[in-house]
């Protein structure tokens, strides 16, 4: 809370007070359609001591922000004859390293869910015992609908999911409220979701099964204005495809994992790195065999780990 209030008022001059505020006009919504994720976010805020508007402006705050607070990330899905494989670095700011969780939370009729997320936060980037999982990738375009699903509210209904096709369907029914790639994959491979907040288009798996993203738009949107916020998506996107030509066709999870470790491009690279007026890092990267029901986390730059945390499903 503590780190979003700060950020808020040094990039958009509003106090924690106002960001609450507007946090509440989405609580009416929630109550509608999605009243499950608000009593799970009520607890969260009796658990923590603080007001419901708190924990509802941290899991809104891309929205509140018109897409303002937008991590970068580098992602791929890679469907090949011994796996299916989803990959990301998540990169934000270092302050908020010490706030990742690792998360697992157990439903009746649900999958279980295995995720990284930041505290308070009820969605984010992870896997669930169906082996679906979804990475997350910032887009910085205008806009924003408070009748559509937050995006993080929708990466959480994307690990409730028993299938790619079932995600991709929930998530159409409702839409997403703001601008961002959502990439979704199980073992028949992946879809990437490019939504703006009046419409979505997929990225489908090119012929060697591949998606490939970083924090740009890769298709046409009709009506919605791409800032390319990032000089080096564009760079990043292309690199990482071409890292994964030389691997061939059979990956590892740990020939991925050595991808993202690329440092071409310092300090806008793969490997991102807080330093010369670029204002994020890379603050974990997570490889999951979506086959095998499985993920490896490694905390900090994948070139300096500081913790590796692996997530399956094994005893449950």
């Amino acid at each position: 809370m503590a780190f979003y209030a700060n950020l808020f008022q040094e990039t958009s001059h509003m106090n924690w007070d106002k960001v609450k505020e507007l946090a509440m006009t989405f609580e009416p919504v929630m109550r509608r359609k999605w009243p499950a994720y608000l009593e799970e976010i009520k607890g969260l805020a009796d658990g923590a001591g603080v007001e419901l508007a708190d924990i509802i402006a941290v899991n809104v705050r891309t929205e509140i922000a018109f897409g303002m607070f937008s991590d970068g990330c580098t992602a791929l899905s890679w469907r090949t004859n011994n796996g299916s494989f989803l990959a990301q670095n998540w990169d934000w700011m270092e302050e908020q390293k010490a706030h990742l969780i690792a998360l697992k939370i157990e439903q009746q009729g649900k999958p279980t869910i295995k995720m990284v997320t930041e505290a308070g936060l009820i969605g984010k980037i992870g896997i669930n015992s169906a082996g679906v999982g979804v990475c997350l990738n910032a887009i910085k375009a205008q806009g924003m609908d408070p009748s559509r699903i937050p995006c993080h509210f929708g990466l959480r209904m994307v690990l409730e999911s028993h299938s790619r096709e079932e995600a991709v369907q929930n998530l159409e029914k409702y839409g997403v409220a703001s601008a961002c790639h959502m990439l979704v994959a199980d073992a028949s491979g992946g879809v990437g979701l490019e939504w703006s907040s009046i419409e979505v288009q997929k990225v489908k798996m090119n012929a060697s099964k591949q998606v490939f993203h970083s924090n740009h738009y890769l298709e046409k949107h009709p009506g919605v204005q791409d800032t390319n916020w990032l000089p080096d998506s564009n760079f990043r996107v292309t690199r990482i495809e071409e890292l994964c030509k030389k691997i061939g066709s059979q990956p590892t999870s740990q020939a991925l994992h050595d991808c993202f470790k690329d440092e071409t491009n310092y300090p806008g690279s793969i490997c991102r790195a807080q330093v010369d007026g670029n204002s994020t890092a890379t603050l974990f990267n997570i490889v999951m065999d979506l086959e095998a029901k499985e993920a490896m986390v490694t905390l900090g730059r994948p070139v300096a780990p500081e913790e590796y945390v692996y997530l399956d499903f094994k005893g449950i």
